[in-house]
């Protein structure tokens, strides 16, 4: 079997074990307490971030987050209003673009409609005044990494969308940049091309061992290709790591909620062990117990949260009616094919989410619209926030 002939997640994995991870990862990039000021407005805010040699990084946030604005200064179309920007020890923070040893593929690919591929392609290299000779050698070798080599003579308008993509990386990393920035590198594909696509950035990256720094809204994208993840938020950073442990351990529900689906329950901590919690909230039937230590103390406010496929819908009480209970009626299902979303009602009145697997072939799902249900968790699946 193929590797694209694989599910996208075990693909990921297969991907995510031919990286080698340098025992002692050295930075690449250092930005160190970058603020931004357009007028008054500020766009980014006191960012201070390392990415180390080789490594897929992505920049994560809604729009107007920043995330662009900090990409741009990287590339040097942006100058800082404060802080510096190291790229491979050399502080970068006022020398131009084309003098930085990095390229930029942009979210439009900018290709230039008179030009053939081959000539996209050759442009930044004539630029720089290599040889014809060894143009002509980098540009075949272009090519056939990006498995284009039969369309060198062709316009960008005889291409498709995820064909010109591939034009537009093999421009970008013709010229072997230290850093490769990608500014939204897949939004204009449609969802099954951009699925294949993600797969097929993180393998090439595996290959070639150069820096890709990515910019996306879409945090599918992010989890499927990234190293490690940022999330911005107002020209923050909130949080960085990979994307299992901003996943499974995110910091802030903010996080938590961008990173995902979630419900999350206010509550106050009514028991605080060592190695166990209970915490109460309004909207649930029963106390919330936690097999493991959390922040805050006796009487404070938290959230407990729980991720939508970590949560058990089912007809019949749990064995353990007197806690991670809470009953409801299904007010919704939205079906997906390999699993469905069922938006329950608690009694409380506070709607949740319940995500599950569609294992089997039935005519018609065991739990069905207006069925009074009990959705039950495990102690150790609550993530408990301070804010």
């Amino acid at each position: 079997m193929s590797e694209s002939s694989l599910p996208a997640a075990h693909q990921q994995r297969s991907l995510q074990q031919k990286r080698i991870v340098p025992p002692n990862p050295e930075p690449v990039i250092v930005i160190d307490g970058v603020t931004k000021r357009f007028g008054d407005f500020t766009a980014v805010d006191d960012v201070s971030l390392t990415i180390d040699r080789g490594e897929l990084f992505s920049l994560l946030g809604g729009s107007g987050c920043g995330k662009t604005t900090l990409l741009r200064m990287l590339a040097g179309f942006e100058t800082p209003t404060k802080g510096r920007i190291l790229i491979d020890g050399q502080d970068m923070t006022d020398v131009p673009p084309y003098a930085r040893p990095v390229n930029m593929m942009f979210q439009s690919y900018a290709l230039f409609p008179h030009m053939t591929v081959e000539q996209n392609i050759a442009f930044g290299l004539k630029q720089d005044g290599m040889a014809r000779d060894a143009i002509r050698a980098r540009v075949a070798e272009m090519l056939d990494m990006v498995e284009l080599s039969a369309l060198g003579p062709r316009k960008p308008h005889q291409l498709s969308g995820g064909q010109r993509q591939r034009v537009a990386l093999a421009r970008a990393l013709a010229k072997r940049p230290k850093v490769l920035l990608l500014d939204e590198p897949l939004g204009a594909l449609d969802k099954k091309l951009r699925e294949r696509t993600q797969l097929e950035l993180v393998n090439l990256q595996c290959q070639l061992g150069i820096t890709f720094v990515v910019v996306t809204h879409d945090q599918e994208e992010a989890m499927t290709m990234s190293d490690r993840v940022a999330i911005m938020n107002q020209g923050r950073i909130l949080q960085v790591d990979s994307p299992h442990a901003m996943y499974e351990f995110p910091g802030t529900r903010f996080v938590a909620e961008f990173f995902g689906s979630i419900n999350a329950f206010e509550g106050t901590i009514a028991e605080d062990g060592l190695t166990h919690a209970v915490i109460s909230c309004p909207d649930l039937d029963a106390p919330v117990y936690v097999n493991h230590s959390v922040p805050g103390y006796e009487g404070s406010t938290v959230w407990a949260a729980l991720r939508p496929e970590k949560i058990t819908l089912s007809k019949q009480p749990p064995a353990d009616p007197a806690r991670n209970v809470a009953r409801g009626v299904v007010e919704d299902i939205v079906y997906l094919g390999g699993d469905s979303t069922y938006l329950v009602r608690l009694e409380s009145g506070r709607r949740i989410r319940v995500a599950l697997q569609n294992l089997t072939r039935a005519a018609e799902p065991e739990v069905t619209w207006d069925d009074a249900v009990w959705v039950s968790w495990r102690p150790e699946n609550v993530v408990v926030l301070t804010s």
